[in-house]
């Protein structure tokens, strides 16, 4: 059995894909599978893929939500990592990471650089820990910038499996709708401070492109997702209020990106299912930002960093 399972959906990424698959084999490490999940490429991606020791899954187009199930499915690994078929690792992130497995952790989480167009790189330093509980763990990771980011985490299969994570088929932010779960359900979290994913912000990218009827299924998609959380976190035994207060506090930022009306529809909705009521109001600043929010939270946004 490999140490890891690394999971990448490709669809029509022939300008990436050799950038993303160089930087695993050049890895420092080399105990891992790669499962490629070909999601209906029509492009030559795939062909690309084929010259390097790879599994390839044939699918139907489905997007990456089902095709990272498709993908985990097939995985034999000890621990699960999805990657993003344009974004890329440093050489040292899997020993990095096997470094910090001793303690047998559900997870491990590694840090983030963002990579543009431009070459432009931003480093995220995220706080180091060990064998935090997962509801400790995501009280502290509830602070980085990227934090519901599958792709920054390696998963123990055997707990992933146990606990039948899915992300749900057809949608978009599917991360948002599962990774907050994968974290507070976990028993052992550690995080460690290498970064060592690329994650390349190019325009055009799926989650990037203008088209205001993508951005309707962005909010309609997040909201499901929120509704969801909301309800399966109540099946959990810890401590829930970070965790309503921050998919709360994510669920109407993003409603900020809609215009009227559908802006509007999505405040009466947010009201009707008492999603401000989970906000945190433990400070004098966390009860003046609740405050703004239930008034405006586009005005509330501009204010409130």
């Amino acid at each position: 059995m490999p140490k890891f399972s690394i999971v990448i959906p490709v669809y029509n990424v022939e300008k990436f894909i050799k950038r993303t698959l160089d930087s695993i084999v050049k890895q420092t490490y080399n105990d891992y599978e790669i499962i490629i999940v070909d999601d209906g490429s029509t492009d030559k991606s795939i062909d690309i893929a084929k010259k390097y020791d790879v599994k390839i899954i044939k699918s139907k187009h489905v997007e990456v939500s089902e095709a990272r199930n498709i993908g985990a499915k097939h995985a034999k690994g000890e621990y699960l990592i999805f990657l993003d078929s344009d974004d890329y690792w440093d050489k040292d992130l899997l020993k990095e990471v096997s470094k910090s497995l001793d303690n047998d952790p559900d997870l491990v989480r590694f840090q983030v650089r963002t990579v543009t167009d431009n070459d432009e790189r931003t480093d995220y330093n995220e706080e180091e820990f060990v064998g935090l509980s997962g509801e400790e763990a995501f009280n502290r990771i509830v602070k980085f910038h990227y934090i519901e980011s599958i792709w920054c985490y390696a998963i123990k299969r055997s707990y992933y499996e146990k606990e039948k994570f899915q992300f749900k088929k057809g949608t978009i932010h599917e991360d948002f709708g599962l990774t907050p779960l994968v974290v507070i359900k976990a028993s052992r979290v550690n995080s460690i401070k290498y970064i060592g994913y690329n994650y390349y912000r190019r325009s055009g990218s799926i989650m990037n492109t203008p088209d205001y009827n993508w951005t309707k299924r962005k909010v309609k998609d997040f909201y499901n997702h929120y509704l969801n959380l909301d309800k399966e976190i109540e099946k959990v035994a810890v401590d829930k209020k970070i965790f309503k207060s921050y998919i709360a506090n994510s669920m109407i930022m993003k409603i900020c990106e809609l215009n009227n009306p559908e802006y509007k529809e999505y405040k009466k909705k947010l009201k009707e299912h008492k999603v401000y009521d989970n906000l945190l109001t433990d400070t004098f600043s966390r009860k003046i930002k609740k405050l703004m929010y239930k008034i405006s939270p586009k005005l509330a946004v501009k204010f409130i960093k």
